[in-house]
């Protein structure tokens, strides 16, 4: 071999081994590089986890809250019966502070002279936060949708001025003599907005002379929730404090009764009906976007641009901001079937009341279920009335929207055995929100308890939607 041959004097060689040590070097750095991202990111990920379990999920025994209070500029589209004395009793602090592990005061503290303290007392948060029956906790369909349903439908509770819950002192007098009631609602967006309204009478109609939205403590609402369901929020958080739609989730009906008997009823459905409002939808009809509307035909006819104003945070309606709808989904009622059942849960046989309609875009056939009802216990009234009837929302395991504390205290939600859910063809859950449906009205005829009047609720209750007839002379 000659001198020549050999590798140590191939200058090629020599230069492919030079490339191949500074590639390894440049390997090298660019793994320890990588490497010191990915800790760097972990670290941040580390210290953005403390950031949130110390700061928006802190807990302390008294914690002053963010309470805001809009101008009438601010909320222009406010749908309330708004007082002669309302604003004049603003610039108020709100704290909350714990009393245990689930009951808490809510202190109203003013920042002047004439506006009173008002203290909401001793509140058993399990009855204000989510908690789903625990008949749906072996079915992971079921659990979803019910603490979806929970969060994002509203619970308002009212207190009378003379409550035991109820606390004045201090002021120029005029809220000591003319309180008529205080409410707290937990509102139906992202977990931790809620609002407090405080009304007087006038006229012998209730009228708002305050309302406050604020920002509930994440780190008590969180404790609670993990108390009183036995689970980690974690599992949860994101649902709660941001919407994520659960459609197609398939609902097993048949894990929240057992049926007895069932038959197809005469319900009427008539179109050509004129619609009709009273009580919230009189005050929101300025929240309807939409022109020329007169029967209820007119809501799945097609030929009507029907959009609403959206609820957004705090927890407002907000016109400049339409809500669509997809009515359609319920565009033509085909048939209803009444049946008795056993619920989960209840030792009483109640009724279900299945509605079944045509898709009028895709010819699907969806499903609305009102299930766990002792409908010939609903009131007698007249039509002009129907807000007075049960007065639901779509969800499992559900308070009503609107409720009297002591009421609430004596009906756990999640003990109820009421239901009510939208299902397409395969049993898979319908956004009623994006439907456009909120909730249900029902109540038995004035003058013929064997005729049952059932309503439909828009997107917030803005309007009814629809008004059926049922014979229901078969549980007689």
């Amino acid at each position: 071999m000659s001198n020549s041959a050999l590798p140590q004097d191939n200058p090629t060689h020599l230069t492919d081994s030079s490339a191949s040590k500074t590639r390894k070097k440049t390997r090298n750095k660019i793994l320890i590089g990588t490497l010191a991202v990915c800790i760097g990111v972990i670290g941040l990920g580390g210290a953005g986890l403390a950031y949130r379990q110390t700061t928006r999920y802190k807990v302390s025994d008294a914690m002053e809250v963010n309470l805001k209070e809009l101008t009438n500029t601010q909320y222009p589209a406010n749908t309330s019966g708004l007082s002669k004395k309302f604003r004049r009793y603003n610039d108020r602090t709100l704290t909350v502070v714990k009393r245990d592990d689930t009951h808490v005061d809510f202190v109203l503290e003013p920042n002047n002279d004439h506006t009173a303290k008002i203290v909401i007392k001793n509140i058993d948060l399990e009855l204000l936060t989510p908690k789903v029956p625990e008949w749906t906790k072996n079915d992971e369909g079921l659990e979803v949708i019910a603490f979806t349903d929970r969060e994002w439908n509203r619970q308002q509770v009212s207190f009378p001025a003379d409550s035991e819950h109820i606390e004045i002192s201090g002021g120029d007098g005029f809220e000591k003599e003319n309180l008529y009631q205080v409410a707290l609602a937990n509102n139906c967006i992202n977990g931790g907005l809620w609002e407090v309204i405080l009304t007087t009478q006038e006229d012998g109609n209730k009228a708002m002379y305050y309302q406050g939205w604020f920002d509930f403590p994440l780190g008590i609402y969180k404790q609670v929730f993990e108390k009183i369901n036995n689970i980690s929020y974690w599992k949860y958080w994101r649902r709660m404090e941001h919407w994520q739609d659960p459609s197609g989730t398939v609902v097993k009906t048949d894990l929240l009764r057992n049926v007895i008997d069932e038959q197809e009823v005469q319900a009427d459905f008539p179109l050509d009906e004129k619609i009709i409002a009273s009580g919230e939808q009189v005050r929101k009809v300025r929240t309807v976007l939409a022109n020329n509307l007169q029967t209820w035909g007119d809501f799945y006819s097609g030929e009507h641009e029907i959009q609403f104003g959206s609820f957004v945070p705090p927890g407002y309606y907000n016109t400049d901001k339409p809500w669509g709808n997809e009515f359609w989904r319920i565009g033509q009622f085909d048939k209803a079937v009444l049946r008795n059942i056993d619920p989960v849960g209840v030792d009483e046989t109640l009724q279900e009341l299945e509605l079944t309609f045509t898709d009028t875009k895709t010819n699907e056939q969806n499903k609305l279920f009102i299930s766990g009802v002792n409908i010939k216990d609903l009131p007698q009234l007249p039509v002009e009335n129907y807000n007075n009837g049960l007065y639901m929302p779509l969800g499992i395991g559900i308070p009503p929207f609107y409720q009297d504390y002591e009421e609430l205290k004596a009906n756990h939600p999640d003990k109820s055995p009421y239901f009510s859910v939208l299902l397409d063809s395969k049993g898979g859950w319908i956004d009623h929100h994006k439907v456009a449906l909120d909730g249900v009205v029902m109540h038995r005829d004035q003058d013929d308890p064997e005729l049952l009047h059932l309503y439909f609720l828009s997107y917030e209750r803005m309007t009814l939607i629809a008004h059926f007839k049922v014979d229901i002379k078969s549980l007689y």
